[in-house]
Parts: structure tokens; sequence; C-alpha cells
């Protein structure tokens, strides 16, 4: 059986949220580790080639997260069916992500090729003393014509990996990404340096090795999931067709495109704060660009509990387990915190050292250094207000999660940051720990919706049409 009858003791739920969550922070971990260490590789050529990589990967975020958001509205779904057995609700749910993740990757490489330069643009501007706009715009401009093939693979390893993670396989992705991770680490050692004999092509390399390593991806996840079929019975016969039942399109439409704009509009958002920034000059960007690489390393902790927060509960409700439910969701928001705050005191510690192997100028590791520990310190508060949207999230309230996410941000934070970043002289730092604090609002918000149960939804329900 999936889950024990009766009431689950707390060493059993542990043990599945330990099984389910592990694989995932390991993933995430070489990801953004793989990241920093990118991150630092185009950093030893120095500012320009840093910044300009910076910006086109804070473009690209806005993709990914759109694609994520489509991919993960479906999702709710499939861990659903997963905690029915119904592998053929399954199946439906990956072909609307393959067709989703195709028409998002078209319609993004449209809109970074019409408009990549305009919006590379934006966050281009004098100020501080590292830099030269000219230098870094031409650095960003080829990193981005680059990076675009490795656009489709990465959507369609997305495809895979997230319904694998919802149908509790959680290894292989892991793997998948460390296969990946070794092929870009070596490619970046010879493309971007030019060592063993091969060119140096600057971040023309470092984008050329991060392609090499999605399709590298895309290879091993998708033969292991055709290659076992008696785990993934769901990959039976999935291209045969492109059917899935109308009233499951609908069901998608109305619970996962609220979740799409959501991720988009949060990403924008994201984007958008950076964007005022940068507002200070280019020294800002290059600082905001390190203190988030090695952040996002100690944010693996969250980000991988919000992952496993949504299949553990997801699996949950499609068994049918409404009363205990929510005591698990209470369960993993206290295991989470507890997370937080030990990743947060190790960021502190480590601040002022890790800005000191990048090629840039005091002004820009001083910088770097004081908004990791801001970034630090509000870990809990990111930490709760992740696993609270993806507990609501959990049971299909996808409409509430994008108030509650996307517009707080557009309504709250970026309304701020333009007033500081316009209406002020206020130093980036300043400006960054004000934008934080607003955070504290998010989080009461949070708790009131989460306590109030009214996401405990069961959604699988469909006509028994086609295969």
């Amino acid at each position: 059986m999936l889950y024990r009858t009766g009431r689950s003791d707390l060493r059993h739920f542990l043990h599945r949220t330990v099984r389910i969550a592990v694989p995932i922070m390991i993933q995430t971990g070489i990801t953004s580790f793989v990241g920093m260490l990118d991150n630092i590789m185009v950093g030893r050529i120095g500012t320009d080639a840093m910044s300009g990589v910076a910006i086109v990967n804070q473009l690209l975020f806005v993709l990914y997260l759109c694609i994520y958001g489509g991919l993960s509205g479906i999702g709710i779904f499939t861990a659903q069916f997963y905690g029915k057995l119904d592998h053929r609700g399954i199946r439906y749910t990956f072909r609307a992500k393959v067709m989703l993740g195709v028409l998002l990757t078209a319609l993004g490489i449209g809109v970074l090729a019409l408009f990549g330069p305009k919006l590379i643009g934006a966050f281009l501007h004098e100020g501080g003393s590292a830099g030269s706009l000219e230098e870094t715009l031409l650095q960003a401009r080829r990193y981005l014509r680059w990076m675009m093939p490795g656009l489709l693979p990465m959507a369609l390893t997305a495809v895979y990996s997230t319904t694998l993670r919802e149908t509790s396989e959680t290894v292989v992705p892991m793997k998948a990404s460390l296969c990946a991770v070794l092929v870009n680490l070596c490619g970046n050692y010879i493309l971007i340096y030019g060592n063993l004999g091969a060119p140096a092509l600057g971040v023309t390399g470092a984008a050329v090795a991060t392609v090499l390593s999605r399709f590298t991806e895309l290879a091993y996840v998708a033969l292991w999931t055709h290659r076992h079929t008696e785990r993934n019975a769901f990959i039976r016969g999935v291209y045969s067709s492109f059917h899935v039942p109308a009233d499951l399109l609908r069901n998608f439409a109305v619970k996962g495109l609220p979740l799409m704009l959501n991720e988009t509009l949060w990403s924008s958002a994201q984007t958008m704060l950076n964007q005022c920034y940068s507002m200070r000059g280019l020294s800002v960007v290059a600082a905001v660009n390190i203190a988030t690489t090695l952040s996002n390393v100690f944010g693996i902790a969250f980000i991988a509990m919000g992952s496993a927060t949504a299949v553990l509960l997801g699996q949950e409700l499609g068994a049918g387990h409404l009363d205990t439910v929510k005591r698990d969701s209470h369960r993993l928001t206290v295991f989470t915190l507890v997370l937080c705050v030990a990743s947060g005191a190790l960021l502190i510690l480590v601040s002022p050292l890790f800005p000191r192997i990048y090629n840039t100028t005091d002004e820009v590791r001083a910088l770097a250094a004081r908004l990791m520990v801001i970034y630090a310190v509000f870990m809990p508060l990111y930490g709760y207000e992740n696993v609270a949207y993806f507990t609501i999230r959990s049971g299909g309230n996808t409409l509430i999660t994008l108030l509650f996410d996307a517009v707080f941000c557009w309504a709250v934070s970026v309304p701020l940051a333009l007033f500081l970043s316009r209406g002020t002289g206020m130093p980036a730092q300043t400006m960054y720990l004000l934008v934080q604090c607003a955070e504290l609002i998010k989080c009461v918000v949070g708790f009131f919706l989460v306590r109030s149960g009214r996401w405990i939804r069961d959604l699988t329900v469909y006509s028994e049409t086609g295969s």
C-alpha cells in the first residue's frame, strides 16, 4: 500500500519526508552548486562578463519559472493520480506537460530573439567603479544567443523530472542532474579558458557547456523512464497519441493557468526588483549576482522542502487521507523552519569569504557580503512562505496562491522598490533590506490561509475515455 492505514506515526512520516526531500535537496544542491561554479568561472574573466551573464540568466529565470509553473499546475493532478495509482491519469498529465512545455519554449525563444537586447539594456546604468556598459551588453548578447538551443531540452527534462518526482521517484532526476553537472563543469573548464587545446571562448564557452549539459540530462532521464515501464506504467503508449480528455484539460486550465501566471509574474517581479537595485550601477548588479549565487546554494533546504510538501500532501489528498493532511502540513512547516535557521547561520559565517573568489572590486565584494547577511537573517521567513505556498497549492487552490505569491510581489514589493530606487538616493543594501521586511506581511497571510484548511481538496475526477 502507498500509505499506512490509520493514523501515521511520526517516525513513518519523517521517513517518507526524508525519502522524498533528500534526493530533491541533493539535486537542487547539485544544480545550485554548479551554478555557483559557473558563476565563479565566468567571474574570473572579469566584472563585465559576470554582469552580462547574470543579466541574461535573470531573463531566462522568468522563462524557466513560466515553464515550471505551467508544468507544476498539471503536476498537482499527477501527484493526486499517483495517490490513487491511476496510471492512465498520469499518462494524460504527461502528455499535457509535453504540449505545454514545447509551446512555452517556442514563445519564450520568440520573445528573447525579438526583445532580448532591449531587456538587457534595462539593467545597464552608470554607477560605482566597476564595469563598462558597452562591454557588458556585448557579453550578455553573446551569451544569450548561445543559450537558446538549450531551452527546449531544458523544458522536456522538466516534463520527465517533475512527473517522476510526483510519482515518488526522486533519485533518477538527481542522478540525471549529476551527469549534467559533470558535463557542464568539464565543458566550462575546457571552453571558457581554452584548456586541453581548445580555443578560449569566454562566455560563449560557458553557454555551450550549459547547452551540452541540458541534452545530457534529458537523455538520461528520458531513457531511464522509457526503459523502466514496470515502474513507470504511465509511459507505455504515451506518445501513441496526444489525446487528453476534454474535462481533464479544462481542469488543467482552471487549476494550471493561475499557477503558470503566478510563476511568470513572480519571477518577473524578482527581475523587476533586481532592475530597481541595478539603478545604483553595475557594481550593484555584480554584487547582487554574487550574493544570489551563494544564497541559492544555502536556500536549497527550503526550496526542496517546498517540492516535497507538494508531493507528500498531494499524494495524501489523492489517497483520501483528508483527516491527517493538515497535521502533516504543520510537521513539514516545523521541519522547514529548523533547516532554514541552520542554513542561515552557515551563510552568515561564509558571507565575508565567498566574494573574495571573484575577480572584481573591493566595493562589489563588500556589498555582496552585506546582502548575503540580510538574506540569511530573513531565510526562515522565506522558508515559511514557501512551505505555505506549496501546502495551499497541493489542494489545487491556485487562484489563492496567485494572490498570495505573485500579486503580493507586484502590489507590495515592486512598488516599494520602485519608489526607493527612483524617489530616493538610498543605498542599494538599505533598499534591499526594506524590501525584504515586506515579507513579514506575506508570512502572516500565509499562516491564516493554511490554518483555514480550505486548501484540502481531492481533484482526481475525469471521464474514462481514450488511452
